[in-house]
């Protein structure tokens, strides 16, 4: 490959996502993509981390616009929920397009 590769060319690990390339970040997308909106409590549970670990990726997520974060109640029990943004959406698409491509699958 010649260094004078054009843009067009470029490598498809550019077009990832680096609030994604965290593991439980990119878990916690992949948990929630297929779904309008998911309790806490269970992402916690799939992903088998802590409630901490949970919710520091989350915010991170947050800050990045790719996952809304819902707080509300149940009865009187407080509940967090999660959903992706429809920006969130777009950019899990491309990721997973990156990731595709960058595997000889795409």
């Amino acid at each position: 490959m010649s260094p004078a590769t054009d843009r067009h060319d470029e490598h498809p690990r550019m077009k990832l996502s680096e609030p994604l390339a965290h593991p439980v970040r990119f878990s916690l997308v992949a948990a929630i993509a297929g779904t309008e909106e998911t309790e806490f409590a269970v992402v916690r549970d799939h992903l088998q981390v802590s409630d901490s670990v949970l919710s520091r990726q989350a915010s991170q997520l947050e800050a990045a616009g790719i996952v809304k974060i819902r707080k509300g109640f149940v009865g009187k029990r407080p509940r967090t929920w999660f959903s992706l943004t429809r920006a969130g959406r777009g950019t899990w698409e491309r990721h997973l397009a990156a990731l595709r491509d960058i595997a000889g699958g795409g």
